[in-house]
């Protein structure tokens, strides 16, 4: 693992394709990700016209650019070069003139200007290792106002260890797809699974707590593979 200034270079831990520009181009498409539910949810909880809101792992902002549409302030911040141009691009072509794009990661993203009010982080978190995770949900805390929110969407395991087997199995059977245009394969998936760091809920969920958050809202799914949080700065 490459280190900067005692860090991991993120970049590193991102995995090749999505420094690729040729898969950025057809990302969207593959994610198949529809904000607006999300957007919503992130309403009642709070965001409005005088929020300002982090989205870390931002992609190419699809999430960005509906949020930006309700509140004053979007950073969006990715530490892949691509994807930030991408997003550059799109938020030009939008004249989304409240949206900041950041080429950043958990670990060295710096915020400036009044605290957020709201980070959301979808897909991203798991690229770090677990004792990463905890320094980044750190740093996420301390970006937040009090009584902030913490939006955190991934690839997450709730099962036990004794069913892992069974678990995974029964995810990737149910999860990939044949048409890698359309979604990830069973050969993407198995890639994560050795490459890449998710974790389980319940070594995710104390650091969480450890990193200054009371989880509000937790959701699993159907699968056991996904975890959907809502957590509140304390």
């Amino acid at each position: 693992m490459a280190l900067v200034g005692g860090r991991p270079d993120e970049s590193s831990l991102a995995g090749p394709e999505h420094l690729d520009a040729g898969y950025v181009a057809a990302y969207e498409r593959k994610a198949g990700f529809d904000p607006a539910p999300d957007v919503a949810d992130l309403r009642a909880l709070g965001l409005g016209s005088s929020s300002t809101l982090v989205d870390l792992g931002a992609g190419t902002g699809t999430l960005t650019l509906a949020a930006a549409a309700v509140c004053a302030r979007v950073v969006a911040v990715d530490i892949s070069p691509a994807m930030v141009e991408a997003l550059r691009a799109k938020v030009a072509s939008a004249n989304a003139t409240n949206v900041e794009c950041v080429e950043a990661g958990f670990l060295n993203y710096a915020h400036e200007g009044a605290p957020a009010d709201v980070v959301y982080t979808r897909n991203a978190l798991h690229h770090l290792p677990d004792f990463w995770k905890g320094i980044a949900l750190r740093r996420v805390h301390a970006m937040l106002r009090p009584d902030g929110i913490l939006r955190l969407r991934d690839l997450v395991f709730s099962f036990d260890l004794v069913d892992a087997e069974a678990a995974i199995e029964a995810w990737l059977d149910r999860s990939a797809v044949d048409d890698a245009g359309s979604g990830w394969t069973r050969t993407e998936l198995e890639t994560h699974l050795r490459e890449e760091h998710s974790t389980f809920t319940w070594l995710l969920e104390p650091l969480l707590e450890r990193a200054g958050f009371e989880i509000a809202r937790r959701d699993y799914g159907t699968i056991g593979a996904y975890a959907d949080y809502v957590c509140v700065r304390r």
